[in-house]
């Protein structure tokens, strides 16, 4: 395993559409393997191949107890409700956005030998999915923003608040 260079904004690699995964085999394990140090080394909770400059239809997220879903060719196929709040990305570092999404999702994919298995989440959980979902198709969060902030703004706003 090892840690890969996480792309940011600006990189047109995060611009473009990714490509099915095919080949079931070393090579895509070696990848997910990458993916999951690298996500745990960047304290974030979802990667997207692209992210990575492989464009590669693959994404991990944390779930709500901390494991790690492997998503192998996902597509979303249930969605409901709406929650609205901060998100960030890797990709975009230092800048935090309001973004409403789903509330809950479920997503259909493979595992890393090729199984379809189907998996759902609510909250924090649902919101990476979809974000790291529309990375495989090019797409950032700050498509979704009117503003981005910075660490030091929210905390200035929070400071407001209390």
């Amino acid at each position: 395993m090892s840690l890969r260079t996480i792309l940011t904004q600006g990189d047109p690699a995060l611009e473009k559409v990714c490509r099915p995964v095919e080949q079931f085999d070393q090579k895509l394990h070696d990848l997910l393997d990458d993916m999951k140090e690298t996500l745990i080394d960047s304290n974030g909770v979802g990667l997207a191949a692209p992210q990575i400059g492989i464009l590669r239809r693959v994404v991990v997220v944390m779930d709500s107890e901390d494991n790690m879903v492997e998503l192998v060719n996902p597509e979303m196929i249930a969605s409901d409700g709406e929650q609205t709040g901060l998100e960030g990305c890797l990709s975009v570092p230092g800048k935090y956005g309001v973004v409403t999404r789903p509330a809950t999702a479920t997503v259909r994919a493979q595992d890393r030998n090729g199984n379809f298995f189907e998996v759902s989440g609510e909250g924090i959980v649902a919101r990476c999915f979809c974000h790291e979902l529309e990375h495989l198709d090019g797409h950032l969060f700050v498509e979704h923003t009117q503003r981005l902030y910075t660490v030091e703004e929210l905390e200035a706003m929070e400071d407001e608040e209390a």
